[in-house]
Parts: structure tokens; sequence; C-alpha cells
């Protein structure tokens, strides 16, 4: 087998060589376009890193505030209102205005704890009932009752549900 003698030929010199030097000079451009893509992408990769690094540590101190404030705010409910309710009126025969005025009576009584601590209230509820125990309710009819305490819901709002009783 035998190679053919393009070696000698100017033609061919010039076309073989101007393939090394264009291959050659390809590889180089391509080095460098490839290297360029690369720095831009790896910048940009820190520079998103950096950034949800960042954001994540705001995302952070944010969760802590949040918190923060919500055992903050926990801590600090407070008594808003205080509602009463007798459910046993009609047994004794008492009007609605008797029922209301009772109810308004209790309710003045227990002012004193608007606007505390929601705690506070909680722990003080014994002195709840010893104020509704110890009221002896007069009506229009000559008899004198009781209150008794049939439930107690202590939030915002302080709910009482009474019963009346005769007094012995």
């Amino acid at each position: 087998m035998h190679i053919p003698p393009y070696y000698r030929k100017p033609s061919w010199q010039r076309f073989f060589s101007g393939m090394v030097v264009g291959a050659g000079l390809s590889w180089c451009i391509f080095l460098y376009m490839h290297g360029v893509m690369l720095e831009e992408k790896s910048a940009e990769i820190s520079k998103l890193s950096s950034e949800l690094k960042d954001e994540k540590n705001k995302v952070k101190i944010w969760q802590d505030d949040y918190k923060a404030l919500n055992e903050k705010s926990l801590e600090q409910l407070t008594i808003q209102d205080i509602k009463v309710k007798i459910t046993n009126g009609a047994k004794y025969d008492l009007d609605t205005l008797a029922v209301l005025q009772v109810e308004e009576e209790i309710r003045e009584d227990l002012t004193y704890f608007i606007a505390k601590d929601l705690e506070f209230v909680y722990k003080s509820r014994d002195l709840i009932t010893k104020i509704i125990k110890n009221k002896v309710i007069k009506a229009a009819n000559g008899k004198r009752y009781r209150l008794r305490i049939k439930s107690t819901v202590v939030y915002t709002t302080v709910n009482l549900e009474l019963e009346l009783q005769l007094d012995d």
C-alpha cells in the first residue's frame, strides 16, 4: 500500500496547514469562550448563593421577631368585656327587667377585672366565685336569692353563666 505524494504539492500543503492552524485557532477560541462563560456563570452562582444566604438570614430574623411578638402578645392579653347571663330567672317568676338589673349589678362588681391581664384574672377566679356567691339579691316579690355559677369561661371576654337559688 502506498501513500499518495500530496506533501510535495504546495496547494495541498497550504490546505492541510490551514486545517491545522484553523483547528488550533478554533480550539483556542472555544476555550476562551467556554472559560468566559464559565466565569460568568460561576460569578452568577456565587452572587445568587450569597443572596439566598442573605434572604434565609432575613427570613430567620423575621420568624424570630414574629415568634417573640406572638409570645409577647399572648402574655399581654387583657380582659376586654364581662358578660353575665342568668339562665333560670323564669323559674322564680322574675321579670326580664329584674334579671337584667341583677346581671348589670354583677357586671359592675366585676369591672375591676376589665383591662387586667388574662393570667391575673384566671388566678383570681376564686375571688370572682366568692364575689358572686356572697351576693344576695332582693327581688321585687320580697324574696332573697343567691347566685350559683353554672359555667365560667375566661378569655378576652369573661363569660359567666349563673343560676338563681332561694336564700335560706
